[in-house]
């Protein structure tokens, strides 16, 4: 390969020995892809399974994660290849449908084209290839309807749950907490679920950690978690009965003087901050605030509570505050890092898993366990399967028609 220019500076490159490259075709492209994806398989097949190993990733940046979920590997892998490219879609298709199998749905693609590569060996045509999986695929959900078993469940009989949800967790590096941490997911999910409608938003489920503490100190809070602290070290610590007002607008001095008698809000929480004159006076009439809390955060404040997000000052009432039982500040530690817990919420349907770890690795590592566990819980095994089959079919499609190349 050469730089040159023309006559008029501009440049262009010269590849050397053109004419002895040849694109590939027919056989060869197919037997190509397959191979490129076959390497992919290879690699994640060893994190496969209750014995599967983890890998050790590191970034570009230098940050290492060290997990055996297999989207995340496929994510951290820098592919320049197109069918590799196709195995992290097919990955994060697999995660984004169903939540967990991501490692599965690749090696088990690779399965399938290991086995189709015999078959154009042979001289069988790619397309007849497809069709086969194709009715292989509608005998197996026919299987599986056929040796599917139900049962019933509830707030109270939940240990068929756990033990589903405890293989989802045994392939994990969490897997000697597996039974603590099952129940904490099957009881997180109950909760915000509605099992007239078979419906589960799993959104309401909020996952937070901390570092510092066992992977056993991890509690399920049937409420919301904040990581933050009343404004002032001197305001109460514990409110019980609290009636919350969730503000969005500045907490500007002149408003709390004389507005916080008028509508009985025990406890502030502001999305922006706030100066020392306002805690002057908030301190007096012993009015507890936290500040610099999250939008996404404030929503969840909202929902579990009950309450109402207010933009303005004028249009705070009292049916616009939240509710909750009890709200109390906790230290962890020592370095003496705070959280605010507000529990037994006016509406309990949003619950935080809030997980301990010695360090941020196994935090991230237990918040992708927890995940695959919650969606574990919410898919059906015949989606799950289904859907393996049916992604892996028109990934072979495309794969033997030689489209990637």
């Amino acid at each position: 390969m050469a730089l040159a220019f023309d006559e008029y500076g501009r440049p262009f490159i010269i590849l050397k020995e053109q004419e002895q490259k040849t694109r590939l075709r027919g056989i060869k492209a197919q037997k190509a892809n397959i191979s490129a994806e076959k390497v992919i398989a290879r690699v994640l097949r060893t994190s496969l399974g209750p014995k599967g190993m983890d890998k050790m990733l590191q970034s570009p940046d230098g940050n290492v994660t060290i997990t055996n979920d297999g989207a995340t590997i496929l994510e951290h892998m820098d592919v320049d290849n197109q069918i590799t490219k196709l195995m992290v879609e097919l990955s994060r298709s697999q995660d984004y449908e169903i939540g967990d199998g991501t490692t599965g749905v690749v090696v088990m693609a690779g399965a399938l084209l290991e086995q189709a590569e015999r078959l154009l060996e042979r001289g069988i045509h790619p397309i007849r290839n497809a069709e086969g999986y194709e009715m292989a695929s509608r005998i197996a959900v026919e299987h599986l309807e056929h040796i599917a078993q139900k049962f019933d469940f509830g707030p109270i009989n939940i240990e068929l749950l756990v033990q589903t949800c405890m293989t989802t967790l045994s392939s994990k590096i969490v897997n000697r907490c597996k039974r603590p941490l099952a129940e904490i997911s099957v009881k997180a999910v109950l909760s915000v679920a509605d099992l007239e409608r078979k419906d589960v938003n799993l959104d309401l489920i909020k996952v937070e950690g901390k570092v510092g503490g066992k992977l056993e100190d991890t509690e399920l809070v049937y409420g919301i978690t904040v990581d933050k602290d009343m404004s002032h070290p001197q305001m109460p610590r514990k409110i019980e009965d609290a009636k919350i007002a969730i503000l969005t607008c500045p907490f500007e001095p002149p408003k709390p003087k004389t507005k916080h008698k008028d509508v009985g809000a025990t406890l502030v929480i502001c999305q922006w901050g706030f100066d020392d004159e306002a805690n002057h006076l908030l301190m007096p009439r012993n009015l507890p605030a936290v500040r610099w809390v999250g939008g996404v955060e404030l929503e969840l404040i909202a929902i579990a509570t009950g309450g109402r997000i207010v933009p303005r000052f004028q249009e705070l009432t009292p049916e616009k505050l939240g509710r909750a039982g009890l709200v109390r500040e906790k230290s962890f530690g020592t370095t003496k890092d705070k959280m605010l817990y507000i529990e037994h919420c006016a509406n309990s349907r949003a619950v935080t898993i809030f997980i301990r770890g010695g360090n941020k690795m196994m935090i991230e590592e237990t918040k992708r366990s927890i995940h695959d566990a919650l969606c574990g819980q919410e898919s059906h095994s015949q989606q799950f399967y289904c859907l393996w089959w049916w992604i892996s079919r028109d990934f072979l499609l495309n794969c033997c028609r030689g489209r990637c190349r």
